[in-house]
């Protein structure tokens, strides 16, 4: 079992930055693929970023590639999403996700566990 918290939302203008943060509870977390998903009021939720268990591979949406990075520490157990030159189009509620199994997040777009989610909003 896998309990994941967010924090890091906000609000910021086009073109800054923000770090998403996800806490994840048990002591199982470095074995688990972490990754990010984003759903904008109206849309589907969709895959943004993901992270190996052993950090080693990331993936990223196209949509995203170069301007977010996402990182874990798993003496910590959290995982982070920096994200830099925002845009608009970047306003969702960002959600944090976990599973043993990387492609159940890369590929099937859903993996087992998933935080409450926190707001990005960002102005023009």
């Amino acid at each position: 079992q896998v309990t994941l918290v967010e924090s890091g939302g906000g609000l910021v203008q086009a073109g800054g930055s923000l770090r998403l943060s996800c806490a994840a509870s048990g002591r199982t977390f470095r074995y688990y693929a972490m990754g990010w998903f984003r759903q904008a009021p109206g849309k589907e939720r969709e895959f943004v970023a993901a992270i190996s268990w052993s950090g080693g591979s990331t993936f990223y949406a196209d949509s995203v590639r170069g301007r977010f990075t996402i990182s874990r520490d798993n003496a910590k157990n959290t995982v982070h999403l920096q994200m830099q030159t925002l845009k608009p189009e970047d306003t969702a509620v960002y959600y944090c996700n976990a599973d043993p199994d990387i492609n159940a997040i890369t590929t099937s777009g859903s993996g087992d566990y998933w935080g409450q989610g926190t707001q990005v909003t960002v102005s023009s």
